[in-house]
């Protein structure tokens, strides 16, 4: 497949959306417990072919033990894992139609590359001729056929992240699991490889699950992700829709940055929510759909790049407004990042993009600034 067809595919894949769609993966409420501890609680989840899935969350939250499960080297307390129609209770690993690429790459020192994408189609008694050609495949696909005679220690360390996905992609699994598969990996050559990995699952047509606790790395490659907190899953959604519609408080947290403000529903009428909000000092006025009730507490989402921010005040400084003074500034190259001090205590922070090289500010620290905002730009949650 070549990568002119990569967006127009992406663009449209949505199994879980069809109610015809037949999921390769369920795990059906699954628990793990660890002695009195329970690492995993009673979740409940279907993947689909050719899907790039995401667990998300940060560490201890039951991510790497529910891979594991997927993987054969644990067994679920309860609950069953059924992988391409086959229950995968009492199945080893290595008769498991998955493979693992693990975050510290386990490659054997001692053999290069050639060795070591050959291991596990040796360890299968493939023909010596179908293994070669598989080998030579492989090296092709992930770019590195003129280091086929090199040993890991003489490659860098995205070098061996590519051997290490090539001898867990040789053998053909309809799932691959990746354990922080670029957490080795230096920040800009980490952002080359999310794209490189994408593509790559594409032209395989492989399902791929990937663990991870950097949000960023799950935006950039998953159909779906799943936020995991203590064990179960807090929201699963594709990624646009967790950042613009996230459920929870926790969820909005945990993806890219958020301004949370507190106020009291005063009213909601077909999609259109009122809030009092002693944080802003003013009423917050929502277009959007929420179950809160007037009387109930709740807090409005809102994005720093959503939040405006001036020196001059609105033409209504009462209506999704907030009011304070710079106290600092974040330059991180694309945006400057405006954290606000706000008259009625509390903070906020706008972010602005950087369009031009000029660095001066018109707008600087201590400056009394107005932060105003649409009544489309952020969603009200109650939990």
């Amino acid at each position: 497949m070549s990568a002119k067809t990569l967006g127009p595919v992406r663009r449209k894949f949505a199994p879980w959306d069809d109610p015809s769609s037949k999921p390769l993966i369920e795990i059906r409420q699954v628990t793990k417990n660890f002695g009195s501890f329970t690492a995993v609680d009673d979740v409940s989840l279907n993947i689909y072919e050719r899907e790039f899935f995401a667990l998300l969350g940060p560490s201890g939250c039951g991510k790497t033990t529910l891979m594991r499960m997927l993987a054969g080297f644990e067994e679920p307390s309860a609950g069953q894992i059924i992988i391409g129609g086959q229950d995968m209770a009492g199945i080893p690993p290595h008769k498991r139609p998955v493979n693992m690429m693990f975050q510290s790459y386990a490659l054997f020192p001692h053999m290069n590359v050639e060795k070591n994408i050959a291991f596990g189609l040796e360890m299968d008694k493939l023909p010596k001729g179908e293994i070669a050609a598989r080998v030579q495949e492989m090296l092709k696909l992930v770019k590195l056929e003129q280091f086929a005679h090199r040993k890991p220690h003489q490659l860098s360390g995205g070098q061996r992240q590519r051997v290490a996905l090539a001898r867990a992609i040789a053998k053909r699994p309809k799932v691959l699991l990746l354990d922080e598969p670029l957490g080795a990996l230096d920040k800009k050559l980490r952002e080359e490889t999310q794209f490189e990995l994408l593509d790559l699952q594409m032209q395989l047509g492989m399902t791929f699950v990937i663990v991870t606790h950097d949000q960023d790395e799950a935006m950039t490659m998953a159909d779906r992700i799943a936020v995991m907190d203590k064990g179960q899953f807090v929201q699963i959604s594709p990624p646009a829709e967790l950042y613009e519609h996230p459920q929870t408080k926790y969820v909005a947290d945990f993806i890219g940055d958020i301004n949370l403000l507190e106020g009291r529903v005063t009213k909601n009428e077909r999609g259109r929510i009122t809030l009092d909000s002693d944080v802003t000092g003013g009423v917050i006025d929502v277009h959007a759909d929420s179950s809160a009730g007037a009387g109930d507490k709740a807090w409005f989402a809102l994005r720093p790049e959503k939040a405006a921010i001036s020196l001059l005040p609105p033409n209504d400084p009462q209506t999704n407004c907030a009011h304070g003074t710079v106290w600092d500034i974040g330059y991180v190259g694309d945006i400057s990042v405006y954290h606000v001090r706000l008259d009625q205590g509390g903070s906020m922070r706008a972010s602005i993009a950087n369009t031009s090289r000029v660095v001066e500010r018109p707008i600087t620290w201590e400056d009394k600034v107005y932060l105003t905002w649409t009544p489309d730009s952020g969603v009200v949650l109650t939990k």
